[in-house]
């Protein structure tokens, strides 16, 4: 696979956008907003994990992946690809394919018997190890998983993520004071563009969006969030 045969990264994030409002795993929801996992509300939604039913568009976006990972770290500079518990997983073995590398995963927290790991397959001290992820919101979540694939160990300092919010300004400094450095193939914003581009969603719906995705947090606390 040559990098050079496919789009800039401008392009591929206007393709990998325009795939995800295609499969529906992209929702808007001014009039309702959804719950996000924090307890917080939010008038977008997105749900990578419906990617896996739709060979075409999860085949792009994972050669989009492995393109982006060696255009932006090196052609050599991984041994080793990890998943996170869960949705990293499937994601994770497609990409470890292209690279022609060896997959592991990581778990959440160790399974509390057996040999109470929270790394599983094969991973070695000095490896180098891509972890790859659906998604980061403010880029905290992906900590745990660095440490544990470090206690091995093996080295981390690149994590791959399908689509990265983009609208947090700590998601890559908290990153990087731990020495992991982030590639993403779209944002929020990418997906605005697409959206507002196809006329597919009313302009006050994207108008709330937008609001939201200029300062998500002040959005939030005027609805009274905790």
């Amino acid at each position: 696979m040559i990098p050079s045969g496919f789009p800039d990264k401008a392009e591929m994030a206007r393709l990998s956008a325009s795939m995800l409002l295609e499969i529906e795993a992209v929702h808007f929801n001014a009039a309702e907003p959804f719950t996000l996992a924090s307890g917080r509300p939010s008038p977008t939604y997105i749900d990578c994990r419906k990617l896996i039913s739709f060979p075409r568009i999860r085949s792009t976006l994972m050669d989009f992946m492995a393109v982006t990972v060696m255009r932006e770290a090196g052609f050599e500079a991984f041994d080793n690809v990890a998943g996170g518990e869960t949705a990293g997983i499937p994601f994770a073995a497609l990409v470890a394919e292209r690279l022609a590398l060896p997959m592991t995963y990581v778990r959440k927290k160790p399974k509390g018997y057996g040999r109470n790991a929270r790394i599983e397959g094969v991973m070695t001290e000095g490896q180098r190890v891509l972890l790859v992820e659906d998604l980061t919101t403010d880029g905290g979540s992906k900590l745990s998983f660095v440490d544990a694939i470090r206690e091995t160990g093996a080295t981390c300092a690149h994590t791959a993520v399908i689509f990265s919010y983009g609208i947090f300004p700590e998601t890559e400094p908290t990153l990087a004071e731990h020495g992991v450095q982030l590639h993403s193939l779209c944002t929020w914003w990418d997906v605005l563009a697409v959206a507002k581009d196809s006329g597919a969603v009313d302009p006050a719906t994207l108008q709330t969006v937008e609001s939201f995705l200029q300062d998500p947090r002040a959005w939030q606390d005027a609805r009274g969030s905790t």
